[in-house]
């Protein structure tokens, strides 16, 4: 059995799921939480599977409901969707340890979150960007790998941040441990939008992305996502060929470039659709808009960046979680209309 206090993994679906299963399987002892009572009473029985091109195995884990749970732990990663962040802390809090902190593995900005609940002292950044989704109880697809970042809220190298960043390379080998988790977070708000951009239709990341009608739409969707950013005094850092200085200077050799390799990049994965498309076409479920990229209008507001292309985006995938319109080819064409920019 690998040494270090045991690990708690608040939310066992795709990026969680992954995570506790290789910790688990590395000896380190883990113990899994979730809401859905049929996917812990599966992982606790028959075990987690974890499948496809990545890796295929099965974990057996000690599992529970946020009900069930007892005891306090002081390594605690949080694994849950962005808007389900508050809800999680509440019962989460009273199983941290004195001397005890939240990782967050998830999407969007939560560490402001985690940190107003628990304190930044307490609280510790982390980039996760391979492809997961969660296809039922106990059963997780590890459709591609990514990039893995972990860094201390302030930037600095402590032991404790050391050591998760050993726990993370089980995962990514090539995990970065990082003075600039804020870098990474923003790169990925950059990119996670324009994957809300891609959710709006039924078609492939990919498809989407090469779609030329939609093209001034994500330009415009990175471009404001990269000023607000910088404004916030942050230097973002590219992911998945998304590149920053790109989005910002919306120079169009490089942006055609930019686009080029992460069209490329998600025609190599098993996990052709985002996570955004699979809570609208067949989870049914709301997304993480408002919690994930919903804040960027709100803090672009406070610092003078106006952000109508993002805007029009969250406002257009409310439209399909009411149902008030059906994802379609050509919905996301328009976000960037009267800005003046033309891409054809």
């Amino acid at each position: 059995m690998s040494g270090g206090d045991p690990i708690l993994i608040w939310g066992a679906g795709a990026i969680g799921g992954v995570l506790g299963a290789v910790f688990a399987r590395a000896g380190h002892q883990v113990h899994m939480v979730d809401i859905v009572a049929g996917h812990v009473a599966r992982i606790r029985t028959e075990g987690l599977r974890i499948e496809g091109p990545v890796e295929s195995f099965t974990q057996i884990l000690p599992a529970s409901t946020p009900e069930e749970l007892t005891g306090r732990y002081r390594r605690v990663f949080l694994a849950v969707k962005a808007h389900h962040t508050e809800a999680a802390l509440q019962a989460l809090v009273p199983h941290l340890a004195e001397d005890g902190f939240v990782v967050s593995a998830q999407n969007g900005l939560n560490e402001r979150v985690i940190a107003g609940a628990v304190g930044a002292h307490r609280t510790i950044g982390c980039f996760v960007n391979y492809g997961a989704d969660w296809l039922g109880p106990g059963q997780i697809l590890f459709g591609n790998r990514g990039g893995i970042a972990v860094g201390e809220l302030d930037g600095s190298l402590t032991p404790r941040v050391r050591d998760i960043h050993a726990l993370l390379r089980l995962v990514e080998p090539d995990a970065v441990l990082t003075e600039n988790i804020w870098g990474y977070l923003w790169g990925k708000m950059g990119y996670g939008a324009l994957l809300y951009a891609t959710a709006l239709t039924p078609l492939s990341m990919s498809d989407a992305m090469e779609r030329p009608q939609a093209r001034a739409a994500h330009v415009a969707i990175g471009h404001e996502m990269m000023v607000l950013a910088r404004r916030l005094g942050v230097t973002p850092v590219g992911i998945y060929g998304f590149d920053p200085e790109a989005f910002l200077t919306r120079d169009r050799a490089r942006l055609d470039a930019s686009f080029a390799r992460m069209i490329a990049n998600n025609r190599r994965t098993a996990k052709t659709h985002s996570g955004i498309y699979r809570d609208l076409a067949v989870r049914r479920r709301k997304t993480e808009v408002d919690a994930q990229i919903g804040i960027a209008p709100v803090l672009g507001a406070g610092v003078g960046v106006p952000m109508p292309a993002v805007s029009r985006l969250i406002e257009r995938i409310h439209d399909i979680e009411e149902g008030r319109c059906v994802q379609h080819e050509a919905l996301a064409d328009t976000l960037a209309e009267g800005q003046g920019t033309e891409w054809n």
